[in-house]
């Protein structure tokens, strides 16, 4: 410290470091903000490094981004259902003109009657939140799923096995889903994009689709979701 300065002169040059300082955080705050909602939330058991941007992602599937939210077919068997509504759950896109609200109602669409309000609150805790959505907006960020597996879970086989009757429905099953979440947008004039494993659990039940034909295959519903990144083994 220069021992001539004045204490006003001391005042001023600690004002200015701390300005530049500030402005450097701001900065990397800015950088660091912005591939956070791309990124979206890691779970608190996630311990593994965030991955940084890549050039370039699988792409979305077609027909599943720009046109809002795709119904859930509760027809077509069990596995298919549960692949379909993984892919409502996680495709969805800002720029579409839609909001959370309505990409989560194609689920509560296909939700079971006594199961609605659960499989709501489900479904929430998976969407962004309205104010996250407007800000996602900004960047024009879309996302989607791919599935990697989709297997009936040991655990699940061990509850039906051990069940009491009636304590599960009949036709009941759940699937778990490996998969990996793909967001892109821009932030300015560049692209940006990440993705992450994610996984998760889907129980479903199916019944007999019955008509005045008779029996014409199955009907599935939605009955609970697991946590993300918490699903049944």
């Amino acid at each position: 410290m220069d021992p001539a300065a004045t204490p006003v002169d001391r005042r001023r040059r600690r004002l200015l470091i701390a300005t530049v300082a500030g402005g450097l955080v701001l900065l990397l705050l800015i950088g660091v903000g912005i591939y956070g909602l791309l990124r979206g939330p890691v779970p608190r058991t996630d311990t593994t490094p965030a991955d940084p941007p890549v050039s370039a992602t699988t792409a979305p599937p077609s027909g599943t981004t720009g046109e809002g939210p795709v119904a859930v077919p509760p027809a077509g068997g069990p596995e298919e259902f549960a692949r379909a509504v993984a892919q409502a759950l996680f495709t969805w896109d800002t720029t579409s003109g839609y909001a959370p609200v309505d990409y989560a109602q194609v689920l509560a669409d296909v939700a079971a009657d006594d199961e609605a309000d659960a499989v709501a609150g489900d479904v929430r805790a998976y969407l962004p939140t309205v104010e996250a959505w407007g800000q996602l907006r900004r960047y024009q960020t879309r996302q989607w799923l791919t599935i990697d597996t989709i297997t009936v879970p040991d655990a699940w086989e061990t509850a039906v096995a051990q069940a009491a009757p009636g304590q599960i429905p009949a036709g009941a099953v759940a699937y778990t889903i490996d998969g990996t979440r793909h967001r892109d947008g821009t932030w300015g004039t560049q692209a940006v994009d990440a993705s992450r494993p994610v996984t998760f659990t889907v129980f479903l039940v199916c019944t007999p689709a019955v008509t005045n034909r008779g029996v014409t295959g199955l009907t599935c519903a939605l009955l609970r979701l697991s946590q993300l990144d918490n699903p049944l083994r």
